[in-house]
């Protein structure tokens, strides 16, 4: 029987679409009225875009006090970036404002690309992020139109691998650390190619030494609280 108000973690595959929130709130729902109770601590250990999927770490009552540490160590991410289109986002949730022809494969030139990334480097983040901006979410003022100009953050890529046998869509795992926007990634790549690039799937399969093989759906992990 697991104790979520002494704490647990729990380890999540985040469904398309979901925000992190939602799965948080959906989590503290189910518990507090399995347990009876008004309130229980429920948190994440890293914010997932609604258009990514993979591992969530979520973790209950004295477990909490664990997510700033969890959150500073390295994740693990696969997913597809689509060149040669762009869109304000760098993913799906906007839609495409820029589309050119896309050139024969160069695989020299994929390469080059890819080994610029590894390593200490800034990254400015997407105007769409959660960023917090003068107490204000960063997209939020994009939403509304608003010009932002965003600080770069200190970043490392660990590793970074490409597959080109779907060009233009360039499949990838990227280990990287705390605070990487891989929207950011794909957008930099494209731009460095000279053709633009969107990213097109996003998932998380590794943070820090939990990875989404041992990860359970969001109701599986409903089943088993109310059970």
């Amino acid at each position: 029987m697991l104790d979520y108000q002494t704490g647990e973690t729990l380890l999540i595959d985040k469904p398309l679409g979901w925000t992190s929130f939602d799965v948080v709130n959906k989590i503290r729902w189910n518990i507090k009225q399995k347990l009876n109770v008004k309130k229980i601590k429920v948190g994440h250990a890293g914010t997932l875009d609604p258009l990514a999927t993979g591992l969530l770490v979520i973790c209950t009552g004295k477990n909490t006090k664990l997510i700033e540490g969890m959150i500073g160590q390295d994740k693990e991410y696969s997913g597809t970036i689509l060149l040669g289109k762009t869109t304000p986002s760098y993913d799906l949730e906007t839609t495409f404002d820029t589309e050119v022809v896309v050139p024969p494969l160069s695989l020299e030139a994929l390469e080059s690309v890819r080994l610029s990334f590894i390593g200490e480097q800034e990254q400015v983040p997407p105007v769409y992020s959660a960023k917090q901006v003068n107490g204000k979410r960063a997209y939020d003022y994009a939403r509304e139109g608003k010009e932002l100009i965003l600080k770069p953050n200190w970043i490392k890529i660990n590793s970074f691998e490409i597959d080109a046998s779907s060009y233009p869509e360039i499949t990838f795992v990227i280990k990287c650390s705390k605070g990487t926007y891989i929207r950011s990634i794909a957008h930099d790549f494209g731009k460095k190619m000279g053709i633009g690039g969107t990213l097109i799937s996003l998932r998380r399969t590794n943070s820090g030494p939990f990875s989404i093989d041992k990860a359970q759906t969001i109701e599986n992990w409903i089943e088993l609280i109310r059970s």
